[in-house]
């Protein structure tokens, strides 16, 4: 497999915004820089710690409710806030659907130049 250089945190949060930022509960990501990436308008039910790009790239890859519950029990993720209002997130994700090609254009981007 072909080591890909970690994404920027910018990068990681305009991708977040794109793939989440429909979801109508109100959630937040941190980065592993400390960034945080607040998605509806209303004070975050719960924040996604994501520590590593590595942890990043997986939950893009696999957007699904699995792919999260796998990362917080493997340590790679945490949770903070009101779990149970958490579920309503989880529900929601678990609507995403990404095609293939809008996958490869998403993680594409993450190493595409600004002009």
């Amino acid at each position: 497999m072909i080591a890909l250089p970690s994404p920027s945190p910018a990068g990681a949060a305009r991708v977040l915004r794109e793939v989440f930022g429909h979801i109508p509960a109100p959630f937040a990501f941190r980065l592993w820089d400390g960034r945080e990436v607040r998605l509806g308008s209303d004070q975050p039910v719960c924040t996604a710690v994501i520590k590593t790009p590595g942890v990043f790239l997986r939950l893009i890859r696999h957007p699904s409710p699995y792919t999260f519950a796998e990362a917080y029990v493997e340590s790679a993720i945490e949770l903070e806030g009101d779990l149970f209002a958490a579920m309503d997130v989880a529900n929601a994700v678990e609507e995403i659907r990404l095609s293939p090609l809008r996958k490869l254009r998403l993680l594409l981007s993450l190493w595409r130049r600004s002009p």
